[in-house]
């Protein structure tokens, strides 16, 4: 999902796509929302520029968050139309395919929808309802995108079970699994203040992945920098006032290597499937999750959470490698070193953790005689006056 694209040139387009196209995604659900001043320049420049780039599709996905601020039918209709057949539209059994945020109080609207352009292929995110509201709604829709990519407040890791829920309301139509490396927002402009643990995810919701095996796959995101949910080079211009704090230094480029190997292997239905590369990536904070002197500044441990972010995450450094054999790795923290085995294996990829508690210093993390060195652990408490919850993502 790509969305927040102010000012973005067709420059920036070629990057994100051929950067996606590179960890083998096969396009972008373009999130657009009703009051966004740039949103007909941003579509036409992604569909024009995707149009050059061979296999990769796009679709619109409304964002419908707000219900005191409906869409109109007319616009959503014209927008559905006037790209419905671009080259690079995605489409299934002939229709585009529409998806939202949200937006479940402008359900009865759909048909109209459907009637002005043609048809569509509607598989909206209407995960307020809970997986039996929205099979309720079977009727007017023709699949259903399920948001729910992270665990749940007091929760360190995510089940299957909600995805489960989807696949039987949905009784054989298709299911989009929502997939994310990581969750962090404090941007009290809009009352969001939350951390969802984040230490295993990207390792968690993929092995989700092949024990679902959805028809989709939407990865929650490729550029939402104030919700730490993105999967590239943050873009300056495009990081959400008062994000920049916890953004600014915090690359998670590096969660895209582990997804060639991941993709293929759902693509396949087995983690039978080549290793395109050896190698591994790894993500960890620059501070522990308490530090004297040092507050949670107010972020709770999941949406609507009561208890501190702090005791929803540990002190470690993450990484998952992937090798045609098992191995070990060694992480080295201010240069003290810990060699350690996997504790958990799909496949050719392996899951490991390390502590770092009480240890400051640069993080080097070695895999068969290769190594990178990210961003030092320090204990200082950063600029803002409280812990920042986001990781830095390092490539082995």
């Amino acid at each position: 999902m790509v969305g927040l694209t102010y000012g973005q040139e067709a420059s920036q387009w070629q990057k994100d796509i051929s950067e996606a196209q590179s960890a083998g995604i096969d396009g972008f659900a373009l999130n657009i929302g009703r009051d966004d001043t740039y949103t007909d320049a941003q579509l036409q420049l992604a569909y024009d520029t995707a149009a050059s780039a061979s296999g990769f599709s796009l679709f619109l996905s409304f964002d419908m968050a707000d219900p005191t601020k409906p869409w109109d039918v007319n616009r959503v209709s014209s927008l559905v139309n006037q790209y419905k057949s671009a080259a690079s539209q995605f489409k299934v059994n002939g229709l585009p395919l529409v998806s939202t945020f949200e937006g479940p109080s402008w359900s009865g609207n759909w048909a109209s929808v459907r009637s002005a352009t043609g048809g569509i292929f509607l598989v909206p995110d209407w995960s307020s309802l809970g997986a039996d509201g929205v099979g309720a709604q079977r009727s007017i829709i023709d699949g259903a995108f399920n948001w729910g990519a992270w665990p749940e407040m007091n929760q360190r890791t995510i089940s299957t079970g909600n995805d489960v829920a989807y696949q039987n309301v949905l009784q054989g139509k298709p299911y989009m699994m929502g997939v994310s490396p990581y969750f962090y927002t404090d941007l009290p402009q809009y009352n969001k203040n939350w951390y969802s643990t984040s230490d295993s995810l990207w390792y968690d919701r993929w092995k989700n992945v092949q024990d679902i095996l959805p028809e989709y796959v939407e990865i929650i995101t490729w550029n939402d920098y104030g919700e730490s949910s993105y999967i590239n080079e943050p873009v300056q211009s495009q990081i959400v006032s008062g994000a920049e704090g916890y953004i600014n230094g915090f690359s998670h480029a590096a969660f895209r290597f582990v997804l060639p190997y991941f993709i293929s292997a759902y693509k396949a239905g087995n983690t039978n499937v080549a290793v395109p590369s050896e190698g591994a990536v790894a993500w960890y904070r620059t501070t522990p999750a308490s530090l004297n002197g040092c507050s949670d500044g107010g972020t709770v441990w999941g949406q609507s959470g009561d208890a501190s972010a702090s005791g929803g995450t540990s002190n470690v450094i993450s990484v998952i490698a992937l090798t045609n054999s098992p191995t070990s790795i060694t992480v080295s923290v201010g240069g003290s070193s810990q060699t350690v085995s996997a504790s958990d294996t799909i496949g050719k990829a392996s899951f490991y953790q390390v502590p770092f508690d009480g240890k400051t210093g640069a993080v080097t993390v070695t895999l068969n005689g290769r190594s990178t060195t990210g961003p030092e652990i320090t204990n200082n408490c950063p600029a803002s006056g409280h812990i920042n919850f986001n990781a830095v993502a390092i490539q082995v």
